[in-house]
């Protein structure tokens, strides 16, 4: 598969946290008794607003569908690897090629990426971690290429998701990038990650190439 060229990446876009915390709800005596201890914050999975949830979606050829249009399962890939561009820890959690009908009340969104009205895409589930004190930029997947040839980069994602741009010193996110494909045989994936880069524009680290296969 070919490799990516890619230069020097510093994003300047900004994001934020794709889920929002959520806190465990007290009685009135628990608040009184623990005054002393601040509430536990827990994670939120919040399903994506353009397309259905895929969650459970993990044998080819299933589907899955609701208000927002219907999936279906082409390809599937476990990953769970990790990979470190300074302090920054990225790890590809799974990836999955789906086609996608999306609903009526979806085509004009779509329309800002294609014009077809049902169409392929190569998702890829992340978690982020920013180990550093300081606050950094990063994308996690900057430039994207598949072994049929196609190249995408951040501005195609249909997720939308907000995984790109700004991340607070010891914090971390997780959620999906996804791009619309035209050729469905894709075999092998490799994406480039952004470098990372702190507030003052110092790059950090230099981003990574990675290449995964189904």
């Amino acid at each position: 598969m070919n490799r990516l060229i890619i230069g020097a990446l510093i994003l300047t876009i900004f994001g934020a946290l794709n889920t929002q915390p959520a806190f465990e709800e007290k009685t009135a005596k628990e608040k009184t008794e623990e005054t002393a201890t601040p509430p536990v914050k827990k994670d939120v999975y919040v399903p994506n607003p353009q397309l259905p949830d895929d969650l459970k979606l993990t044998q080819i050829g299933e589907n899955v569908s609701d208000v927002k249009g219907e999936l279906t399962l082409k390809s599937y890939a476990k990953v769970n690897e990790t990979v470190n561009v300074g302090p920054v820890e990225l790890t590809v959690k799974e990836m999955k090629i789906m086609h996608v009908t999306p609903a009526y009340s979806m085509i004009d969104f779509f329309h800002g990426y294609t014009h077809d009205e049902d169409f392929d895409i190569v998702k890829v589930e992340v978690a982020i971690k920013n180990k550093n004190a300081e606050t950094i930029k990063f994308s996690p997947v900057a430039f994207l290429e598949t072994d049929s040839g196609e190249h995408l980069q951040w501005q195609d994602d249909i997720y939308l998701e907000e995984l790109n741009g700004e991340m607070a010193g010891n914090s971390s996110k997780s959620g999906n990038v996804g791009f619309i494909i035209n050729k469905a045989d894709v075999r092998e994936i490799s994406f480039m990650t952004s470098d990372a880069v702190n507030d003052e524009g110092k790059v950090l680290a230099k981003g990574k190439l990675v290449e995964f296969g189904f």
